[in-house]
């Protein structure tokens, strides 16, 4: 396995567009990096980058202590999986796991050796002489990951291997992928754009987007501490509330939302970390399963009361989405199964004033992480 290193990487293509600004990051021996972002962000063209499948326009990528900008595919010693399986249809499972062993002329005893470890890793022993026609999506994906293995790599390389999937067997195979990064130790960067994939799964979560690298971070730490409006909104599923006002500092300090919907204290968390911030408009932000219905006993203190129109109702079983409105605000809150009003009627929610994030209006990024030990790009 080896250490991959990103210096000021940059990707312009002919007709001018930059797909890839200057990212610079590092990804140590043994870890699972995922990238993540909306489409058209500039994560696959990154792992594309990697591969040797993209010419990098600048910078410079190191794998281990060798420089590869110019070294062609063939000699990077990595292994990339893709969305769409590319498994040769003529084939067995065994020949297409064999394949790329065969092109490198391995003894035919030591192939043999290699695809069985690797069929009994991913729990395919009894598919090896079956056609990809006879399989299942989940059997071909771990196929797929199985001639990755079998080659001993330096860095396994996931572009979006899960999307084809239906919702089970996604969850089924992400922990499998899991599972798999812990046994080989291996060094792995996956691509996708399923923030629920990047935080289970990752030691470490790029978030990009337009190119651009917003954070970096570990999974929890992004979720907790988002150094931007952009990434706090795209980490969590719902996503976050976005609520735009005013800090009013007379007769104490409290954030009252547009159109004077509701008025909230500003608890001592957060009186610290806006002292010195001089704008009076400003973003906040909370999130869903940090409302509560008013009257909960899981409710924390200090909390504030808001009065609110019941919207929607998605029950999911072990939890309900609760879509509200006041005033020209919609919120929603994720709240444990109990008895709620019908939507149209009166609701009042209860907001831990303790999770709190603010958002600077003209830059979206968040009030008082200026100091922030995250990588920006």
């Amino acid at each position: 396995m080896a250490r991959v290193e990103l210096e000021d990487i940059r990707k312009v293509y002919d007709n001018g567009h930059v797909a890839v600004h200057n990212a610079t990051f590092d990804i140590d021996d043994g870890e699972l990096v995922v990238l993540v972002g909306p489409s058209g962000c500039g994560k696959s063209t990154t792992l594309r980058m990697l591969a040797g499948l993209e010419t990098i326009t600048a910078g410079t990528l190191r794998i281990g202590d060798q420089v590869m900008n110019d070294v062609s595919p063939k000699d990077r010693d990595i292994a990339m999986v893709f969305q769409n399986y590319a498994l040769y249809p003529h084939m067995t499972v065994f020949d297409n796991m064999a394949f790329g062993l065969k092109l490198r002329k391995f003894p035919r005893d030591e192939i043999k050796k290699l695809v069985q470890q690797a069929a009994e890793i991913l729990g395919i022993e009894d598919i090896l002489s079956r056609k990809p026609k006879q399989l299942s999506g989940g059997q071909r994906q771990r196929v797929a990951v199985g001639r990755a293995i079998v080659r001993k790599p330096k860095v396994f390389l996931f572009d979006e291997p899960l999307s084809n999937l239906d919702a089970k067997l996604r969850v089924q195979m992400r922990t499998e992928i899991s599972k798999l990064h812990r046994r080989l130790g291996a060094t792995m960067v996956y691509v996708t754009h399923d923030q629920v994939e990047a935080m289970t799964m990752g030691d470490r979560i790029v978030v990009m987007r337009d190119g651009h690298i917003q954070q970096i971070d570990a999974p929890l730490r992004l979720y907790n501490h988002p150094v931007n409006q952009f990434v706090a909104g795209f980490i969590g599923s719902p996503s976050m509330n976005f609520i735009q006002g005013d800090l009013v500092r007379e007769e104490g300090a409290h954030f009252r939302a547009g159109g004077d919907a509701f008025s909230l204290p500003l608890h001592d968390t957060h009186l610290a970390t806006l002292a010195d911030y001089r704008a009076t408009e400003v973003v906040l932000g909370i999130r869903p399963e940090d409302l509560y219905v008013a009257g909960s006993p899981f409710a924390p203190e200090p909390v504030a009361l808001i009065d609110s129109t019941l919207e929607v109702l998605e029950p999911v079983g072990n939890e309900i989405f609760v879509y509200t409105r006041t005033g020209e605000h919609v919120m929603v809150a994720r709240v444990l199964p109990q008895s709620l009003p019908e939507p149209g009627q009166a609701i009042r929610l209860a907001m831990d004033l303790t999770k709190l994030h603010f958002f600077d209006v003209a830059t979206g990024t968040t009030v008082g992480m200026a100091d922030s030990a995250s990588q920006e790009a």
